[in-house]
C-alpha cells in the first residue's frame, strides 16, 4: 500500500471545499494517496460542520492541527491578512505548506513566510493552479520554444462581477489589512500568469477606484506596466463587471499571439505555424468563478498539490514557490502605489 499523504486544512471557509475536493481527487485519479485528516476554524461550528462534509474530524485549534503527526501538508485557508501568521507557524511545526492566493497582503508578511520555510527545511507553494490549466500549459510551452518570437504585449484581463452581499458576508472582505481589493483578492492569477509569460515588470503606471461597492478597498483597476525585456502590458481588475467574464490572457510576440479564456485557449495565430485558430469558446460566466466564487475547477488545484508532493519527495522546489507568490504580490502593491502617489512605481524585480 502506498503511503497515505496527510493533509490538515486551516480555516473552513469557501475555497476550504476547493481543496477538500482536490485532495480526495488525488487519490481517486491515483496521483497520490492522499487524504483529508483533519480541519480547524476559529468558528468551532464552521469546523464541525465541515469535517462532517468531508469525513474527517475537526480540531479545536491551530495547534492540536499542527500537533497530529498524521498532518504532512497543511492548506492555509484563512483571510489574506493572515496567511504568514499562520503559514510560519505550520512551517515552524515541520508541515508543507500550500498557501491560498495571495501569498500575504504585505511584503513583510511574505518575506516572513518564505524565511520560515526555508528556516524549517518545508515545502512551500502558493496557490497559482491556473498555471496548470492545459492552455497556460500549452502556451508556456510555445513561449519557452520561441514560437511567439520577441514578446511585444501582454494583457491581462479579469472582468468579474460580485454583489455588495459576497463583501458583507465577511467582516474581513474588501479591507486592506485582511483582503486588498479586486486585484489583490480576484485579479491575482492573472497577474501571476501575465509575469509568468511575460517575464519580471520594471514600471507600473495605475489608476484604482471604487465604483460599485462600499468596501474599504477598490473594486476596479487599470495599470500600464513595463516589462525588464521592453515589452509593455496592461493589467486590469473589477469586481463591478456584471455579469462576469472570462478571465483572460493574451500575449503578443514578434511572431504571433495566443488568447487564453479561462485556461483554454481561445485563440492561436502563430507566422510559423499559421493553421486554423482555435474558436472563441469561453466559459458560461453563469458557472463560473466569474460570477460564483465557489465555482472553481479542482482539476487544476489538485495538480498543484500533486506538484507539492513532488517536489517533496524530489527535494526540488514546486513550481510555484513562496518567491513567485512574492513576485505577483509585488506587482500588486505596486499598482497600488502608483495609484495613491499618482506617478509611475519602479519595481525591483
Amino acid at each position: 500500500m502506498p503511503v497515505t499523504r496527510g493533509f490538515g486544512i486551516v480555516g473552513t471557509g469557501v475555497i476550504a471545499a476547493i481543496h477538500a475536493d482536490a485532495i480526495a481527487l488525488l487519490s481517486k485519479t491515483g496521483l497520490s494517496n492522499a487524504q483529508l485528516v483533519a480541519v480547524t476554524d476559529v468558528v468551532a461550528d464552521a469546523a464541525t460542520a465541515f469535517a462532517a462534509a468531508h469525513g474527517c474530524p475537526a480540531e479545536p485549534d491551530l495547534g492540536a492541527l499542527l500537533a497530529r503527526p498524521d498532518v504532512e501538508v497543511v492548506c492555509v485557508c484563512v483571510p489574506s491578512g493572515l496567511h504568514a501568521a499562520i503559514g510560519v507557524q505550520a512551517a515552524k511545526a515541520g508541515k508543507h505548506l500550500v498557501v491560498e492566493k495571495p501569498i500575504d497582503v504585505s511584503l513583510e508578511a511574505a518575506d516572513r513566510l518564505i524565511d520560515a520555510a526555508a528556516a524549517a527545511g518545508v515545502a512551500l507553494t502558493v496557490i497559482s493552479q491556473h498555471r496548470f490549466d492545459p492552455g497556460l500549459v500549452e502556451l508556456k510551452r510555445l513561449l519557452d520554444d520561441g514560437a511567439l518570437g520577441r514578446l511585444v504585449l501582454g494583457e491581462a484581463s479579469t472582468k468579474w462581477y460580485r454583489a455588495q452581499a459576497y463583501y458583507d458576508s465577511a467582516a474581513w472582505r474588501g479591507t486592506y489589512a485582511m483582503d486588498g481589493g479586486s486585484l489583490m483578492n480576484q485579479g491575482v492569477h492573472y497577474v501571476d500568469l501575465l509575469r509568468w509569460c511575460m517575464g519580471p515588470p520594471a514600471e507600473v503606471t495605475a489608476m484604482c477606484s471604487t465604483q460599485a461597492h462600499q468596501i474599504e478597498v477598490e473594486d476596479t483597476s487599470l495599470a500600464v506596466v513595463r516589462f525588464a525585456s521592453g515589452a509593455v502590458g496592461t493589467i486590469l481588475s473589477s469586481t463591478a463587471a456584471f455579469p462576469g467574464f472570462p478571465q483572460r490572457l493574451e500575449i503578443t510576440g514578434t511572431g504571433g499571439t495566443v488568447t487564453v479564456e479561462d485556461g483554454r485557449i481561445v485563440r492561436r495565430a502563430l507566422a510559423a505555424d499559421p493553421g486554423p485558430a482555435a474558436p472563441a469558446s469561453g466559459a458560461d460566466p453563469d458557472r463560473s468563478a466569474a460570477a460564483d466564487p465557489a465555482a472553481v475547477d479542482v482539476a487544476s488545484h489538485a495538480a498543484q498539490l500533486a506538484d507539492l508532493l513532488d517536489a517533496v519527495d524530489t527535494g526540488r522546489e514546486p513550481a510555484v514557490s513562496g518567491q513567485d507568490g512574492r513576485d505577483a504580490l509585488e506587482i500588486i502593491l505596486a499598482v497600488y502605489e502608483s495609484s495613491r502617489a499618482g506617478r509611475p512605481v519602479t519595481l525591483s524585480s
